[in-house]
């Protein structure tokens, strides 16, 4: 209850307007007036950019598959019923990284010239072949790379017909009755593999086979549905093969060609017994040297043990036919 102001004899009551505010106290309550939480908000928003900032400055960035060396995609092979073969996802035949590796039977054997550099460009042998198999059908070219000498591999209808005759045999990759395979040419826009004949120097380059480990070798690259069969190795073989250059083109062919049907690298499974066409026999036939050049960084670690195994050459999928 309010008291009476002896001084007027009038009751004391507040005054109904608020004395006036000093100068920083009002330009205060103005400014909040103006911007409300926004001056709250800022100072925790810079915060933050400042934190981010550094975040990114010190996290490291995942490569791009461009950077990346050639994995090929997980993608499961056709089912087999085979002990020759594995149906997992192909690999490179080269390991990632240089590695200093000494295999003897992996050398280039000796033998006849070639051409050692082409243009890097192919071209398809015209011709095509009747459907060969049941089930799942893929269909490839024959091509190969513009600038090769024509006399190291006979010509390109020789080359055509030999890889032709390879997938067309009952002892190839149509024996189980769910793979087919048919050659087309260049009315065929969009293959699902192309079997490619390739000078050395194309297959060692880093977007093609690599040349990690210093050893010729042939491969298949997913990233360009290719087969590249290295002509070096067409015209001269491996030392597991001798002089047996027949036999190691049906092997490279066979081997290859499962890559691109999505098979996996494996070992032998017994010594004295015919080695598996998906063991990398271009390098030899026995375990120890394969998983030697495969057991370093970046390599197919893993896919052959060390145990001393010895297989004999074998060039098919199905060597039984069946």
């Amino acid at each position: 209850m309010p008291q009476d102001d002896p001084r007027s004899g009038q009751p004391l009551s507040a005054s109904w307007k608020p004395l006036p505010e000093r100068g920083s106290a009002r330009k205060k309550k103005g400014f909040l007036r103006i911007y409300g939480w926004r001056v709250y908000a800022l100072p925790i928003m810079v915060v933050l950019t400042v934190l981010v900032l550094v975040n990114t400055a010190t996290t490291s960035v995942p490569s791009t598959a461009a950077q990346q060396p050639d994995r090929p995609v997980q993608t499961r092979g056709v089912p087999v019923d085979s002990p020759w073969i594995a149906a997992e996802p192909g690999v490179s035949e080269n390991p990632a990284k240089p590695a200093d590796v000494t295999v003897p039977t992996a050398e280039l054997p000796a033998g006849g010239p070639y051409t050692q550099t082409g243009r890097g460009t192919w071209h398809v042998i015209p011709g095509s072949g009747p459907k060969i198999g049941t089930g799942r059908l893929y269909r490839y070219t024959v091509e190969v790379e513009d600038g090769i000498d024509a006399a190291s591999y006979a010509g390109d209808d020789s080359f055509a017909a030999a890889v032709q005759g390879i997938l067309s045999d009952a002892k190839s990759w149509t024996a189980n009755g769910q793979v087919a395979l048919q050659r087309v040419d260049s009315s065929e826009p969009h293959p699902d593999f192309r079997v490619s004949l390739s000078t050395p120097d194309t297959t060692h380059r880093a977007d093609a086979c690599g040349f990690s480990i210093t050893y010729e070798a042939s491969c298949f690259r997913r990233s360009m549905h290719r087969v590249l069969i290295n002509l070096s190795r067409w015209v001269r073989g491996a030392k597991a093969y001798g002089a047996n250059t027949t036999a190691y083109r049906e092997y490279a062919i066979n081997h290859e060609v499962g890559h691109a049907l999505g098979h996996s690298h494996v070992g032998c499974g017994g010594t004295g017994q015919p080695a598996p066409v998906m063991m990398q026999q271009t390098f030899g036939v026995a375990d120890d040297y394969v998983a030697r050049l495969n057991n370093v960084p970046g390599g197919d670690q893993g896919a052959v043990p060390a145990d001393h195994r010895v297989c004999v050459t074998n060039s098919w999928p199905f060597p039984d036919g069946h």
